[in-house]
């Protein structure tokens, strides 16, 4: 029975996207720069990672969703931060937001790395920023690189 798992290298010729959140900036510029040093570190060309922004993380799924109908890229890096708030928009932004990316991932069979952080306060977003946590920028494009190194494989 063959086994199928991805590593850490990318297909020959492969281009990602990171889209990313220009909402809580000081978060989703970390994010953005772990992800490309992460992507980097692997062997990923400069030239093959196309950076997009939109205004915020409710943005990103139509973005996704066009970029992964365009055929283009391997794998997508989603970043941005939702931090709750006294209302529920906190709830209809951060659950719309992963719902919409996993939709467009199943839809079109497109690894899409959700790293948009869902926090509580601005300190637990600054811990997965590159503080105690991690850079959860740098781990969606681990992931990006995984999933599209096994998708690569497959019959």
């Amino acid at each position: 029975m063959p086994h199928y798992e991805g590593d850490l290298r990318s297909p020959q010729g492969a281009r990602y996207a990171i889209i990313a959140s220009r909402w809580n900036p000081r978060i989703t510029d970390t994010l953005v720069a772990g992800a490309r040093k992460t992507f980097a570190d692997h062997g990923v060309a400069e030239d093959a990672i196309d950076v997009f922004r939109v205004p915020g993380a409710w943005e990103l799924p139509v973005l996704a969703k066009r970029l992964a109908a365009a055929g283009r890229h391997a794998a997508v890096v989603a970043l941005g931060c939702v931090v709750r708030g006294d209302t529920r928009h906190y709830e209809q932004v951060a659950d719309g937001c992963s719902d919409g990316l996993m939709r467009v991932s199943l839809d079109y069979g497109l690894p899409i790395a959700n790293g948009v952080l869902a926090v509580e306060m601005h300190e637990d977003a600054m811990a997965r920023a590159g503080g105690s946590h991690g850079n959860k920028g740098e781990e969606a494009a681990l992931a990006a690189l995984e999933m599209s190194h096994l998708l690569e494989q497959l019959p």
